[in-house]
């Protein structure tokens, strides 16, 4: 079987940095274990990097949330931890995105004929689903997985609904 792990916006900026929140550093093991996890068994692993720049507070984004993060090259946009390190000597690509879910990824991922895609990564109300909803739509024969130890948001409720609402788009949920 085909498999694809896909970690999306696990920066520094939304663990510990300018969107982070306490149970952000939780995901962690649990992602570096699907981390190691997929590189034994010979799988592939994309990374999403939310990324911005010095104009983010005009963008309708910015207007909205308006908390500069992730602004390209510096040390909140970088990978989180150890991730870090698989991003840049293992990881099959990583997406730069400005908006919540990438389009780019989409088109990259809807010929290579995974059967399988586990998504992990923060925050799950907003990057997370949104990638969900372009996976299905790249690959809708596929299985689409979300652990529910390997996201997380800084809204309990809103985390609980997102992964509602993926599940009533036949995503996967491990809870």
């Amino acid at each position: 079987m085909k498999k694809l792990l896909l970690v999306v916006d696990f920066q520094n900026d939304f663990v510990d940095g300018a969107l982070g929140f306490e149970d952000a550093h939780k995901v962690s093991q649990p992602i570096y274990d699907k981390l190691e996890a997929y590189d034994k068994e010979g799988h592939d692993v994309i990374f999403t990097r939310d990324t911005h720049d010095e104009n983010y507070l005009n963008t309708q984004e910015g207007k909205n949330l308006p908390i500069i993060h992730c602004v390209k090259d510096t040390y909140g946009w970088e990978i989180y931890g150890g991730a870090k390190v698989f991003a840049d000597e293992k990881a099959l690509k990583i997406f730069d995105k400005g908006a919540f879910g990438s389009l780019e990824l989409g088109n990259f991922i809807k010929d290579k004929a995974y059967e399988s895609v586990e998504i992990c990564g923060l925050v799950s109300n907003i990057c997370v689903i949104s990638t969900a909803v372009i996976v299905k739509s790249a690959l809708p024969e596929a299985l689409v997985i979300v652990d529910a130890k390997a996201t997380d948001s800084y809204d309990k409720k809103l985390h609980a609904e997102a992964l509602d609402v993926m599940e009533g788009f036949q995503v996967k949920i491990i809870r």
